[in-house]
């Protein structure tokens, strides 16, 4: 039997020779670098967020609690990880940039899947995974399934609170729609605290994730803008212009909107 080591457990030959600049300037290993590290955190966030879905669904609130928490720490992580990329000055990044062609984070299946997760479904960016059929296939599972806002409206209804049905049985596969009943039903949550603290507790870890993703949505615009301006972006996006406007994304709007009520 082989010796497990410390690099052969973690794969650390793979892993470390899987940078590959195209350019022989400095900085561009830390791009790659920042954006790989990303990626792996959004492997963890997947698993995290499937595990707390199926406990959310299957009723098990409470230890549906420490996956959320957890990827909550992890979203601060990668928000940090923009301070890093921000030590890359315009100059810098120009140097190299032109050798990225389309490439983009915009095209992250990952990130999308864990967007698909929340519930904030665009099955637009399937057509960026043609040629990856196991990334599009991983998206396309998510954003069919019911997402993690689906559940936890699953389980309020389940807990006895009148939730409508278009909340409940509808087409996963398109944007969420507030509903004004939902609103109410988690006001209710929010009104008795003592009664309802498993619900009161899982709604307030689902605003934690909606909070972290709207920092590191916010950092994103800054470090871009800080780093190229209002230069298009490389996957022909409008850059700056279009990372403002994801900032107002809610991926469970009622939990918000009830806090007027209150």
């Amino acid at each position: 039997m082989t010796d497990v080591t410390y690099a052969s457990y973690l794969g650390l030959d793979e892993l470390l020779h899987a940078q590959h600049p195209l350019s022989d300037r400095h900085d561009e290993l830390l791009f790659i670098i920042i954006h790989q590290t990303k990626e792996l955190w959004l492997k963890q966030m997947i698993a995290e967020l499937k595990l707390a879905k199926r406990q959310v669904r299957g009723g098990e609130l409470v230890p549906a609690y420490k996956g959320l928490a957890r990827v909550s720490r992890i979203q601060a992580v990668m928000t940090l990880s923009w301070d890093v990329l921000a030590t890359m000055t315009p100059s810098d990044y120009s140097l190299f940039r032109g050798g990225l062609g389309t490439s983009s984070g915009f095209q992250s299946d990952q990130f999308r899947t864990v967007e698909y997760l929340l519930g904030l479904k665009d099955g637009r960016f399937l057509d960026y995974q043609k040629e990856r059929p196991e990334a599009e296939r991983a998206m396309r599972e998510a954003l069919e399934q019911p997402s993690l806002w689906d559940d936890a409206n699953a389980a309020l209804a389940a807990a006895g609170f009148d939730v409508p049905a278009e909340a409940l049985d509808r087409d996963r596969t398109q944007p969420y729609t507030p509903d004004p009943r939902v609103e109410a039903a988690w006001a209710e949550v929010y009104r008795d605290t003592e009664r309802w603290w498993d619900l009161y507790q899982l709604a307030e870890k689902l605003v934690d994730l909606d909070d972290a993703m709207a920092t590191w949505r916010h950092k994103h615009v800054l470090t871009v803008s800080r780093i190229i301006g209002g230069k298009r972006g490389t996957g022909g996006t409008a850059g700056v212009k279009y990372l403002q406007e994801t900032v107002a994304k809610r991926a469970f709007p009622e939990l918000w909107s009830l806090r007027t009520l209150l």
